[in-house]
């Protein structure tokens, strides 16, 4: 638990449990939408938590939409980006857009 870490230390992955539940709650989903790593996946071992969910989501059923600059480099470099449904680097952006708002770049191609 969060408790028990000191305060000098800090938390930079999520832990093997939190991953299983993770995928326990994304187990039958339709879609699932996962924006950002999970952990500082740039250094080992604190990609453990981003692959094991990465692995998980490649191997489901549901539609996995993957967001984010940092997530997308992640999968690619796991070679599972092929195996998820959509992937797009922009995070905030394909957010905005599945919450319906409107898009400065897509405005500006329905204008035109």
């Amino acid at each position: 638990s969060v408790d028990a870490v000191p305060p000098e230390l800090k938390v930079l992955d999520v832990g093997p449990m939190t991953v299983e539940r993770f995928l326990q709650v994304c187990d039958g989903a339709g879609a699932v939408v996962w924006n950002g790593p999970l952990g500082v996946y740039e250094v080992p071992p604190f990609n453990r938590g981003t692959q094991a969910l990465a692995e998980g989501l490649a191997g489901s059923q549901a539609e996995t939409i993957i967001g984010g600059g940092d997530l997308v480099a992640a999968v690619q470099e796991l070679h599972l980006a092929d195996r998820m449904s959509f992937v797009s680097t922009g995070g905030g952006a394909t957010l905005e857009f599945l919450e319906g708002k409107t898009l400065p770049g897509i405005a500006a191609l329905r204008d035109a």
